[in-house]
């Protein structure tokens, strides 16, 4: 059961995130030849004021 954890800024619509989930699951099953039932994936939404990159908060750009 491969399971795909994705870490991405919050503020995404349902739409959006369902369609990564879609497409997603489709590589996976593509690529390991396994169910869809056997894909977990797991959106985790971070606020920009909790991610930095090269020493700057994304809240701050």
């Amino acid at each position: 059961m491969p399971t795909i954890r994705i870490e991405m800024f919050e503020g995404r619509s349902d739409e959006l995130k369902q369609e990564l989930v879609r497409q997603v699951t489709d590589a996976v099953v593509a690529t390991l030849q396994c169910s869809p039932d056997a894909v977990d994936i797991i959106l985790q939404e971070v606020p920009k004021s909790h991610w930095a990159t090269g020493g700057r908060l994304w809240s701050e750009r």
